[in-house]
């Protein structure tokens, strides 16, 4: 085994091999995990299965979502153990139970809002639920804006708006809420966090991030922030080393506590940090967007079958 990973109270061992498929299946690009209240982890992926469950030992138990999802993107388990699944393909959200039930669907399948327009949804990418239930959800690709509904769907207000102001969005690409009702946007292109309270005034932002891709909160007051970062996409800094692509933890103000990952291939190394989430025992699941990623760092090259997307530290 690897030798452990990160620094301080925040170390983490690779699990090699975790996650083990039925024979013949693969799991493409992992957009998302998320976890239960039994530990169990949900992966929503790009593959023929978009939903793969297994158990906390990565033993597989089921899988479910043939034919209702376009483009697996984010993952968020609410606290009554529903799954809010963001599908960018079809610029929707649905919230689904556990075994893949619709009780919700927000946006409409198939047919997006205008390009940067400001309304819901437009290539959509995460949500997130406060603990009253309200319901927020970045929307991304196509737009530039946070959007707020109410527990049973009703829209309410957006903020945002394409730009680098404080407020504005370079590609929102996964949201979080804490219990202290701030909300957390990573603004993936203007590499940062900003930080709003629930009705969307800006608070504040962290700086200390390479194209912050995804975010999972842990529990409680003043939670520790874990981030999934992507490395450089630009041809004159590709291999630069220290930019990523890596996880970093980070204190409820934005300090770093712990960071681990570099671009490779091999045990605690990463192509593309997606989506991550931890469960009750303080264990990483890490869902990589392999398959898109691996072109970008071999010339052009198709990926081979068989492309690690998903690792457990």
């Amino acid at each position: 085994m690897a030798d452990a990973l990160g620094s301080g109270d925040y170390r983490y061992e690779p699990v090699p091999g975790w996650g083990r498929l039925p024979e013949g299946w693969q799991l493409r690009d992992v957009g998302a995990v998320a976890v239960d209240s039994q530990d169990r982890v949900y992966v929503f992926n790009r593959g023929e299965y978009p939903m793969v469950v297994f158990d906390r030992d990565g033993k597989f138990l089921t899988s479910w979502g043939e034919g209702l999802f376009a483009r697996a993107h984010g993952l968020h388990m609410g606290p009554d153990d529903t799954l809010w699944c963001t599908d960018d393909g079809d610029h929707t959200v649905r919230r689904c139970t556990l075994d893949g039930r619709v009780l919700m669907t927000l946006g409409v399948p198939g047919r997006p809002s205008p390009y940067m327009g400001g309304m819901p949804f437009n290539r959509c990418t995460h949500t997130a639920l406060s603990p009253e239930g309200d319901i927020y959800v970045s929307d991304g690709y196509g737009n530039a804006q946070v959007h707020k509904y109410s527990s049973n769907g009703k829209y309410l207000f957006s903020w945002g708006g394409s730009g680098t102001e404080p407020g504005q969005f370079n590609l929102p690409h996964n949201i979080a809420y804490d219990a202290d009702g701030w909300v957390y946007v990573a603004d993936r292109e203007s590499h940062r966090v900003q930080i709003f309270n629930g009705d969307g005034r800006y608070e504040t932002q962290w700086n200390n991030l390479h194209r912050p891709c995804s975010i999972f909160l842990g529990k409680g007051r003043c939670p520790v922030c874990y981030v999934g970062e992507l490395g450089p996409a630009l041809a004159v800094n590709i291999t630069a080393p220290n930019l990523g692509p890596r996880v970093s933890v980070l204190s409820h103000e934005g300090k770093l506590l712990s960071r681990f990952g570099e671009l490779g291939e091999g045990e605690g190394q990463f192509l593309s940090p997606h989506g991550l989430a931890v469960d009750s025992h303080g264990d990483i699941y890490v869902g990589e967007v392999a398959y898109t990623a691996w072109p970008r760092y071999h010339g052009g090259a198709a990926p081979p079958d068989g492309l690690r997307s998903l690792q457990k530290f």
